[in-house]
């Protein structure tokens, strides 16, 4: 008589939760660098991402294209998270995100605060203190961050409920380039923490969220992928399986190998 079937459960995953609102996925998508607004649309439609950034600074040169993108990002119909993209000072942030507020009638805001040039690392002397004046300004912030430990703390602690950490520079692709400092962050931070940037493969996403990362964010992963609108359903999926493997509680690596099927007793033939 076969055993009777038993039915699985996965993990329950309550939701990507920020600043007290729950999101229905915990990718988060860029919207730049596509071949055209309609292969973004197609990437949005099967990926389904919790939120998509959008960056004033970089649209705003080219009045009739600005125009059609934020037609499509209405249509589109998924929360925006506006950025800060492209600023190098305190005064450049704020006056951006609150004309990004009053556009997009949101109080997200996606923190950049750009210290050098070449790598895109965020100014990690004057971002604390900018993080700190726009939630005084009543904004919900998320900082784009170092893998700094005690700048993320300091972040946490002027108010950020939720930090961004780069796994590697802005759009090299390279996935985590320093996975015990990323490790050690997920242990020491207490808040939700969203990979942002670096990651260049579903398999990175996957990591990282195994590691119980909260969310990753992407942009030229997806953007720049010969099929983006395949690349974008991978890393979905790369991030759903990551999460599950968290919350189904990962074996620990042992020393030595271990034999699956546990020997119960001698085999009868050992006593002919």
């Amino acid at each position: 008589m076969n055993a009777p079937h038993k039915t699985v459960k996965e993990p329950l995953d309550s939701g990507l939760t920020l600043y007290g609102e729950t999101f229905k996925s915990r990718l988060l998508l860029g919207t730049s660098r596509y071949p055209s607004p309609e292969v973004l649309a197609q990437a949005v439609e099967v990926s389904s991402p919790g939120m998509l950034t959008a960056s004033l600074r970089r649209q705003s040169s080219d009045k009739e294209g600005s125009k059609s993108f934020w037609e499509l990002l209405q249509k589109i119909n998924v929360p925006i998270l506006p950025n800060t993209a492209g600023c190098h000072s305190k005064e450049e942030v704020i006056a951006t995100a609150q004309m990004a507020r009053e556009i997009f009638e949101t109080h997200w805001i996606k923190l950049e605060l750009i210290g050098d040039d070449y790598t895109l690392q965020p100014d990690t002397v004057n971002l604390v203190s900018t993080a700190q004046a726009l939630i005084a300004l009543g904004f919900k912030v998320l900082p784009y961050t170092t893998d700094d430990l005690v700048l993320c703390q300091k972040l946490v602690d002027v108010g950020c409920q939720a930090v961004m950490p780069w796994a590697a520079p802005i759009g090299t692709g390279k996935g985590p380039i320093n996975p015990y400092a990323l490790e050690t962050l997920r242990e020491r931070i207490k808040v939700p923490m969203i990979i942002d940037a670096g990651l260049g493969l579903p398999s990175h996403a996957c990591r990282v969220m195994e590691w119980g990362y909260d969310g990753v964010l992407l942009n030229t992963a997806v953007a720049l992928a010969h099929d983006p609108v395949s690349m974008a359903r991978a890393f979905q999926n790369a991030v759903s399986a990551g999460r599950g493997a968290y919350l189904s509680g990962a074996m620990q690596p042992q020393e030595h190998a271990q034999p699956s099927t546990p020997v119960l007793g001698t085999p009868f033939w050992h006593h002919a």
